[in-house]
């Protein structure tokens, strides 16, 4: 199983001038480490607007950085958002193909459509449309690295023939993700040939239907692209320290900060028509996070907090729960730099090598 490095790049109030460019640098010099010790990938979101829970809108500008400070760890995009007004597909197609070129072939790309009302309105984005919108999208992206010149005539997109330039390193193309909450959806993305990424933070029980879903789906792919990427990766907030209470004393409430204010980005659906592609992640968010505590997370497994030997118990579960990564959310609420770094330090000393 592999370990991958997740991030939003959470800022709490109270902010002070400058606090942005300290927590910019504070995940690079996180990032770099985590390539040092043994992580095998970072991922970020692209969100907009969510003031505190995600100020990471612009995550292709910060790959470059990274690509510069690091040698081996993968970089990946989870996700970039297709719906048009978010991210023409050529635009995709193209900021990721520099990124493969910079990083020597270390771009994964994921994709999506978003969840939030306030991104969307923000963005004038149709919720009726998104998933179509995605749909052909993400059929045209593959092409346009493997096909020269590229062409293509749709509901949503017409491009004339065109050299979509310049191309990724990684041949056919990178691999290629999508975000996936409900069973079905798992289900599309085997169908697919997409690998998975799980942002539910239902815990490892959770998804035994979900995995069976994609595995069952995966062996009849008709991939978007020229391969199946054939993988599941799972979210898990993520605090490793040398003594097991003290790590999910410090741990827990930053946790619990993350799984709240997820859920307040849903609030703007209230009183609003959900669609139906859009009814399962709101209500989940009821369902799965609202009015748990720190120890109900700890329990699914949705935490993974204490000493490593506990981190090793939880990330067992997930192994044998059929999930080939495991996307720790490192950097919660306001857990402080010094401890996301002995954390990952940690991390690579005793829990990443018991996996390999």
């Amino acid at each position: 199983m592999k370990f991958g490095m997740m991030y939003e790049i959470q800022i709490p109030e109270p902010h002070y001038p400058g606090i942005e460019r300290d927590r910019y640098h504070q995940v690079m010099a996180q990032v770099e480490l985590g390539d040092q010790v043994g992580f095998d990938y970072f991922w970020t979101v692209e969100h907009h607007f969510l003031n505190e829970f995600s100020h990471c809108s612009a995550p292709e500008v910060l790959y470059g950085a990274i690509s510069q400070r690091t040698k081996r760890i993968r970089i990946g995009h989870a996700v970039a958002l297709l719906p048009e007004q978010y991210n023409h597909p050529v635009r995709v197609a193209e900021r990721a193909a520099v990124l493969d070129i910079v990083s020597d072939g270390r771009m994964d790309l994921g994709t999506g459509r978003s969840t939030t009302l306030t991104e969307m309105d923000g963005f004038e984005v149709d919720p009726e449309q998104t998933k179509a919108q995605w749909q052909e999208a993400i059929r045209m992206i593959p092409k346009m690295w493997t096909e020269d010149p590229f062409s293509h005539q749709g509901e949503f997109f017409n491009i004339p023939p065109r050299s979509v330039i310049p191309k990724p390193v990684q041949k056919p193309h990178p691999p290629l993700w999508v975000a996936c909450s409900q069973p079905d959806s798992f289900a599309a993305a085997g169908e697919m040939g997409l690998g998975v990424l799980c942002f539910n933070l239902g815990g490892y029980e959770q998804l035994d239907e979900r995995v069976a879903a994609y595995r069952a789906a995966v062996k009849n792919a008709n991939p978007v692209g020229s391969f199946v990427n054939d993988q599941i990766a799972a979210l898990v907030i993520v605090h490793c320290g040398e003594d097991d209470e003290e790590a999910k004393r410090i741990g827990g409430p930053e946790g619990e900060w993350f799984v709240q204010n997820a859920e307040r980005l849903y609030n703007p659906w209230q009183g609003r028509e959900v669609p139906d592609s859009y009814k399962f992640a709101v209500d989940a968010i009821q369902t799965e996070r609202v009015g748990k505590v720190a120890q109900d997370h700890l329990d699914s497994g949705a935490f993974a907090m204490g000493n490593p030997d506990s981190i090793i118990e939880v990330m067992k579960k997930y192994q044998d729960a059929g999930v080939d990564q495991v996307l720790c959310f490192l950097q919660p609420g306001r857990l402080e730099h010094t401890r996301i770094m002995d954390c990952i330090k940690l991390m690579g000393r005793e829990v990443i090598p018991h996996f390999i």
